[in-house]
């Protein structure tokens, strides 16, 4: 799996965020049986930056804590059966599923993380791994699509050992 992280915000943790985002991503791939090798982009900014990002792509005036951009379409939620009939899904120098890209909002994880009184570590995994399922076709625009999304972030977190 490649990871490219780029950072356009300080981020100061007491955790290896590096490390930690590789590990939540490679446990997304594993939980979801992800059958290719894959390229991930994630994207540390500052909540005056996702603003712009959500005003341009979502219309939406306003900070945000995670943005998806996924870069494979599927036919259903985790359904990878069709993604070698695109070769536009793959990397072509390197053979890997190019997923999508990350954009997380560092001020929002530590602004969450004391909302909702867990440590930022959990709330840094949480975001980056609902944003990898996001980016396998996963939505929580009803109610039962958010109860699929929230099992599966909760199973995941647990096997991780990151709690609330």
């Amino acid at each position: 799996m490649t990871l490219i992280l780029e950072e356009e915000a300080e981020f100061s943790v007491v955790f290896d965020y590096k490390i930690l985002a590789r590990e939540v991503a490679e446990a997304a791939i594993e939980a979801e049986k992800f059958p290719f090798e894959a390229e991930i982009s994630l994207l540390l900014v500052s909540q005056e930056t996702i603003q712009e990002i959500n005003r341009e792509h979502r219309q939406i005036n306003a900070p945000t804590d995670v943005l998806s951009f996924p870069l494979i379409n599927y036919e259903s939620p985790g359904d990878f059966s069709h993604l070698e009939e695109n070769g536009d899904n793959f990397n072509p120098d390197t053979g890997e599923a190019l997923l999508g890209d990350i954009v997380l909002c560092t001020d929002k994880v530590k602004e969450q993380a004391e909302r909702f009184g867990h440590s930022e570590k959990r709330e840094y995994a949480f975001l980056i791994l609902h944003s990898m399922l996001h980016l396998f076709g996963y939505d929580h625009m009803t109610p039962e699509e958010a109860a699929v999304m929230e099992e599966k972030q909760n199973s995941i977190l647990v096997q991780m050992g990151i709690l609330r």
